[in-house]
């Protein structure tokens, strides 16, 4: 056989072989998208009905033309890091709507999908916002309410600790450790004796985490502190009512930005006591996908 017949058989065959596994490829790669979606049963793992982020959980599988045929699975917050912890545990894919401050991003490697709709909101803070004669009634607790202002890894590092104690034991160990910080909340300000002060907060680690170190920190000024855990609708019914005297809990400007337009009149807001809040839909980051986008569709 002449020897430049041989090379092309050589050349053609190389050229089949290369088609046929990049085809194969393609294949695999195709299926593997497809076996996500699967895998999930197309659904995203939520938490609690009332939450922000639930709303604006589904206002995105209202909007991404490819999330058509996903479900949220609301539940509970306890439900989805137990769910996510266990995925993590077996390296196996999880969709999950999460919010930074929280422990499971110290915990675990997460990561945020993109959201190139901006339907999951942009970074937002959390304020401050109390009944309206709170500066009258209790000037020492209003001035300690305005200074407050910490940071993401604070938050974090109380909330991280809180699972292996309690949030009373790691808001105290967390006052104990930063002091410092503490005196410039509390500056200017006197000791009282026995005055009630009622915190209302959402049922989430992130505020609990907050709530109980303002709850410390007026408690060493000696006020009577209770903390409620209600549902964010209720928590701004209770300030605009006057039968709670302050929350640091609500996310504003989207996540509890429709019902702070709904009571605004009725409430003032003192501003930020923590920049940098996100919400989103997270995934580990040993799955590999990066946007919300590269989620497969059903249909």
């Amino acid at each position: 056989m002449p020897k430049f017949r041989m090379i092309s058989i050589t050349l053609i065959l190389f050229l089949s072989l290369l088609l046929v596994g990049c085809a194969n490829d393609e294949k695999d790669s195709d299926k593997s998208e497809e076996n996500l979606g699967e895998v999930l049963e197309y659904t995203i793992t939520g938490i609690e009905p009332g939450a922000g982020l639930t709303q604006l959980a589904k206002d995105t599988l209202e909007e991404y033309d490819n999330l058509k045929g996903w479900k949220l699975e609301e539940s509970s917050t306890a439900g989805m890091t137990t769910l996510l912890g266990e995925a993590i545990d077996n390296e196996e894919p999880i969709v999950i709507t999460g919010w930074s401050p929280h422990w499971m991003f110290a915990a675990y490697d997460l990561k945020f999908l993109e959201d190139p709709k901006g339907t999951l909101g942009e970074i937002e803070g959390i304020h401050t916002i109390v009944r309206k004669d709170l500066e009258k009634d209790m000037p020492h607790a209003y001035k300690i309410l305005d200074a407050f202002q910490w940071e993401v890894e604070d938050m974090e590092a109380v909330m991280l600790d809180e699972q292996d104690s309690s949030f009373d034991e790691a808001a105290k160990k967390w006052v104990d450790e930063n002091q410092g910080k503490v005196d410039e909340w509390i500056e200017g300000t006197d000791m009282v004796e026995g005055e009630e002060i009622e915190l209302v907060s959402t049922p989430w680690d992130s505020e609990r985490a907050s709530a109980y170190v303002m709850k410390t920190v007026l408690e060493q000024q000696g006020f009577e502190v209770t903390i409620t855990d209600v549902d964010p609708a209720i928590m701004f019914q209770a300030i605009a009512n006057g039968d709670a005297d302050a929350t640091v809990a609500p996310w504003l400007p989207t996540t509890h930005g429709f019902l702070y337009e709904e009571h605004k009149e009725d409430v003032l807001d003192l501003g930020v006591n923590l920049n940098g809040t996100k919400n989103g839909i997270a995934v580990p980051a040993y799955m590999d996908i990066d946007s919300i986008e590269d989620l497969p569709s059903k249909e």
